[in-house]
């Protein structure tokens, strides 16, 4: 009984933080808190996928296969043999971290619009409730622009309320990598909308770029916005418990993975951790392999760790808050599984903290002329002298 009113206490106490401080947006999603279920196995298609031996060879199990292993399958094959992999399981193909760059862009196209074509028919089926047909055509608002041209769709996954990844810039040329992850109510609906452009997993991966560009315009470089895990709805449960971030850090792992498998950047990709996405990040980080990886926590509600060094030696963190996120009122605290710990901004946590002057809000990071922006694009880039501190 006690556990049920501390939880209730603390869920409050995140809902109410949030009404007060964003009255238009997260006072709605706080009346929703509906958990959500976690996408952890592979997508449809895996099943036959692996008792496919078409090719005289058993194929890379999606739900156990290493990123490397399936690099060198792919590498194996002749053009025509991935083309034909690709064509018959988008999805598998689409999602596998460690197959080519280029052929997880063609699955994917044909992946979206078979899910557009899927959601365009549904709409009109007669047969179907007039929620499912709404539902549809939300779907299918949601799928047709990540067709148009010169949109890079590293990873899609049409389960539950949508997954996608999405790279701005040339990543196979690219010599820094940055990945954004998102916080609560990241999805395929809220992947891109026009509406909110800079508040969006796929708009501020465009806005980090654009700052890269402007500030060395001869580096090479690409972002990407990986909206690719189950995210809470509003500030439910699932905000102030890890479950949904313990079933994430794994997906992020695999690709960064994939990555190392794919690319070749000077450094490790940099990771920019939106609110719960920087609990994701911090479940991730004692995993992490290789060279330091500079990871930015922005917005955050903890990262279930007491302070930096608990993340590990393969990270060196940069943290930021503004004095307008209502983030900042929630219970920096963990207690039997509810709530994410110390604050990565205060002192005693050991972060870098860098200044977000101009940002206001808790999605107002990556506004144009904020030094949050600048100080992202910066160290993203390896410049680390020019950092801005707060």
């Amino acid at each position: 009984m006690q556990r049920r009113r501390l939880k209730r206490v603390m869920i409050g106490a995140f809902a109410a933080c949030a009404v007060l401080a964003d009255a238009g947006n997260a006072a709605a999603q706080a009346t929703r808190s509906n958990e959500q279920v976690a996408i952890t196995t592979p997508p449809a298609g895996a099943a036959a996928w692996v008792q496919d031996h078409s090719l005289g060879r058993a194929l890379p199990d999606p739900a156990g296969a290493d990123a490397a292993g399936v690099a060198a399958f792919f590498a194996s094959l002749t053009p025509a043999q991935q083309q034909q992999l690709a064509q018959t399981y988008p999805l598998v193909v689409g999602n596998l971290d460690g197959a080519p760059l280029q052929l997880r862009y063609q699955a994917n196209h044909i992946a979206v619009q078979n899910e557009l074509d899927r959601a365009v028919a549904a709409s009109t089926d007669k047969k179907l409730h007039a929620d499912q047909r709404a539902q549809a055509v939300t779907r299918a608002n949601d799928t047709r622009p990540l067709l148009a041209p010169g949109r890079q769709i590293l990873a899609f996954d049409p389960r539950g309320r949508g997954l996608v990844t999405e790279v701005f810039g040339d990543l196979a040329a690219a010599k820094r990598i940055s990945v954004v992850v998102p916080g609560s109510d990241s999805d395929l609906g809220h992947h891109d909308p026009q509406d909110r452009p800079l508040q969006s997993t796929a708009g501020m991966a465009r806005a980090v770029q654009a700052e890269e560009q402007r500030l060395s315009p001869g580096t090479p470089t690409a972002v990407i916005a990986w909206t690719d895990y189950v995210s809470p709805f509003g500030l439910g449960p699932d905000a102030v418990t890890s479950r949904l971030a313990d079933a994430a850090a794994p997906r992020l792992l695999r690709f960064l993975d994939g990555l190392h498998q794919t690319t070749a950047p000077a450094a490790p990709p940099s990771l920019i951790c939106h609110s719960y996405g920087s609990v994701v990040c911090g479940e991730a980080a004692p995993k992490l392999r290789g060279a330091t990886t500079d990871m930015m926590i922005l917005g955050s509600p903890g990262m279930n760790v007491d302070n930096a060094a608990q993340l590990g030696t393969g990270v060196q963190v940069w943290a930021t808050r503004n004095p307008a996120d209502w983030i900042g009122n929630v219970p920096y605290l963990e207690v039997g599984g509810l709530g994410h710990g110390a604050d990565p901004t205060s002192p005693d946590f050991g972060a870098e903290r860098i200044s977000s002057a101009g940002a206001v809000g808790h999605a107002g990071y990556f506004d144009p002329g904020t030094d949050s922006l600048y100080n992202f694009a910066a160290i993203a880039l390896g410049d680390y002298q020019d950092v801005k501190y707060s």
